[in-house]
């Protein structure tokens, strides 16, 4: 065991699917971005007092310990981190605050697992390989989601776009130009594994259609990575709005989306697209530098809750 520290730190960003949603849980590839403008941060320490894990959420007025709840999703990521490094989970307290907005399709539970584990790595003066911790960020996205892609935890850890199919190893397409994007909430919560189940229902009722429906997609992830590091924009915001569509058909995007989506049209996006498991949570704007004040305002009107600027970086 490598010598411990006084205080650990773990950090990791929110996600943006671009495309693939639904469709990446079937084998298909999805694209997804982090987004570094939101962020779960976490320290730990070490407390004698405490015979135990103790995980504080200050901004909510929330506390959770292993020994009263192992299988809270904060506990348990506190756990795998500290076995994988054959530690004893004992004397730990953590502390979490989170600008991620959960139940969005964001990556909220990756993000918080990743920075927990983080931290705690960091308490024991050790670093966890990327692989290995998204390996271990994925047992509690299990807890979140029940059948995760695995495309969050991906994301999430390595902090960096993204091409990803399940079962196959991540690899990571270099943008050709920056992004710019507003992430326009609907005010509605997105529970991934309700729309999840959702989905599978409707495919286990009509396979051919749905299976169309998911092979569309997965074209038009593959055009989408084109365009994104050959640095067209303009045709990745066509591809944008062309993924809105076939979700649409696949039934999991709502009133509240498509509203936005539609306002984010005619402000002059590029292109828009809910982002997610849809049923409620954000709507993916790609702007420009010179259309994002418009769009903003465009969006604002039509309901918006929040509007945020994130920025995917040319690399």
């Amino acid at each position: 065991m490598a010598m411990r520290c006084g205080i650990g730190w773990g950090e990791a960003p929110a996600k943006a699917i671009l495309l693939g949603e639904h469709a990446v849980v079937y084998g298909h590839p999805a694209l997804a971005v982090p987004l570094s403008e939101l962020r779960a941060r976490a320290e730990a320490r070490f407390d004698h007092s405490l015979d135990d894990v103790v995980v504080r959420v200050p901004d909510r007025g929330l506390a959770v310990s292993l020994s009263r709840d192992p299988h809270n999703p904060l506990t348990l990521a506190v756990r795998l981190a500290v076995e994988a490094l054959h530690a004893s989970p004992r004397n730990l307290e953590l502390r979490l605050e989170s600008s991620v907005p959960v139940a969005s399709g964001l990556g909220s539970g990756a993000a918080v697992s990743a920075a927990l584990m983080r931290a705690t790595a960091s308490l024991f003066g050790i670093s966890l390989d990327p692989a290995r911790l998204s390996e271990l960020v994925y047992e509690v996205e299990k807890v979140h989601h029940g059948t995760p892609s695995g495309i969050d935890n991906t994301v999430v850890v390595y902090r960096r776009p993204v091409f990803y199919r399940k079962g196959s190893p991540p690899e990571f397409p270099l943008p050709g130009t920056e992004l710019t994007l507003l992430l326009a909430d609907t005010g509605q919560g997105s529970l991934t594994r309700e729309a999840v189940g959702a989905v599978r229902r409707a495919r286990a009722a009509d396979p051919e259609r749905i299976d169309s429906i998911m092979g569309e997609i997965g074209r038009l992830v593959e055009a989408a990575r084109r365009a994104l590091e050959s640095g067209d924009a303009e045709e990745l915001g066509r591809l944008f709005d062309c993924n809105h569509a076939a979700l649409q058909r696949l039934g999991v995007s709502s009133p509240s989306l498509d509203t936005l989506v539609e306002a984010a049209r005619k402000g002059g996006a590029l292109g828009a697209k809910l982002t997610g498991a849809g049923k409620g949570g954000h709507a993916l704007v790609l702007v420009t530098e010179e259309s994002a004040g418009d769009v903003r305002a465009a969006l604002e009107a039509a309901g918006a809750h929040r509007v945020t600027l994130c920025r995917v970086p040319r690399k």
